[in-house]
């Protein structure tokens, strides 16, 4: 009978090819969902420049395109984030929402977008700037002279959470006349997303995602806890925030781009720890691969299920995430 370890590894041979393989059936039948149906043929034909067909061309290329891109992009961004944060802050609840991450990247945003719209291109630094200053605020509120305890930071994520509420709600009264353009973007909605928005986040996720790469060795240290990593030569606090920055970062990116799309970061690392263990160099991997996944059909779902009407990507994320959110509780609690 094989060990658990070695079960896990052998599934993982075949679990991330056959998750690649299933994010890129989905990604091709997005592309040819919507009120014009575009077959998975035409699609491959006009991606290749192999048809003429000018309608198809246009929504495939200037409206489906970019914003599929964007959802696999963000989705891969946002679960990276949450595997890394639940390693470093040792709480498997833990994800860029729930620790104030997220509101406190979307706080400073919202600054840009309704107080100052003339500098939009400074939008994925205040974002980045948002998030560290959320981060370093939960650390200082959940830190204790034997540790970080998991309890402490859900409780300094919900201060910040609220802090960062208040920030946002000051600017949409300040503000009421410019909100109907920031209400999609407040909701997590990639509607309306074109090929700039894709350019403007791709650089600094491919950044973000190798960096994170790069780090596997120091996240697995650290899963072991504070005291095996200092036995194995491991600079727990340098290592620390360096992973914490890397989560940050590639959470803001996500912010920056489409807005506040909840619980991906807490759901995604769950289910890929689940299928291939908790080792990050599959860990990693699989998360991307999920987290694109679950964005893409997120907003897959959003933008069809109800057309015309469409639902923002962030309210199907939440209406999936928080139930999951409360099993863990429960689970945990336990």
């Amino acid at each position: 009978m094989s060990s658990p370890s070695t079960a896990t590894r052998t599934r993982a041979k075949w679990a991330l090819p056959i998750a690649w393989s299933l994010l890129a059936v989905v990604t091709l039948v997005s592309l040819g969902l919507g009120s014009v149906h575009i077959s998975p043929g035409e699609i491959v034909s006009l991606l290749a420049g192999r048809t003429e067909s000018d309608s198809f061309s246009t929504i495939l290329w200037d409206v489906r395109l970019p914003r599929v891109l964007l959802a696999l992009l963000v989705g891969a961004s946002i679960a990276v984030s949450g595997a890394l944060l639940q390693t470093v802050m040792g709480n498997p609840l833990a994800d860029p929402g729930l620790t104030g991450v997220t509101s406190g990247a979307a706080a400073l945003v919202l600054v840009i977008l309704l107080a100052a719209p003339s500098y939009q291109s400074m939008i994925p630094v205040a974002a980045f700037g948002g998030g560290v200053i959320a981060a370093v605020i939960v650390y200082a509120l959940a830190w204790r002279r034997e540790g970080i305890k998991p309890l402490n930071i859900i409780l300094a994520g919900v201060a910040v959470n609220a802090l960062a509420g208040a920030v946002i709600a000051f600017l949409s009264l300040r503000y009421s006349d410019r909100l109907p353009a920031a209400i999609q973007w407040m909701n997590g909605s990639l509607a309306a997303k074109g090929m700039n928005s894709v350019w403007m986040i791709l650089p600094y996720t491919v950044i973000g995602l190798v960096v994170a790469m790069l780090c596997i060795r120091s996240a697995n240290v650290m899963r072991l806890g504070d005291d095996v990593a200092r036995n194995l030569g491991e600079g727990v606090n340098t290592t620390r925030i360096l992973l914490s920055l890397v989560a940050v970062f590639l959470a803001a990116i996500a912010v920056a781009a489409v807005g506040i799309i909840g619980f991906v970061g807490l759901v995604v690392p769950h289910i890929a720890r689940m299928i291939v263990g908790s080792n990050h160099a599959v860990l990693i991997p699989m998360s991307i691969a999920v987290g694109a996944l679950l964005v893409l059909v997120s907003d897959t779902l959003g933008r069809t299920v109800f057309s015309p009407t469409e639902i923002p990507a962030g309210i199907v994320m939440a209406v999936v995430g928080a139930p999951y959110f409360l099993y863990l509780m429960r689970r945990q609690g336990a």
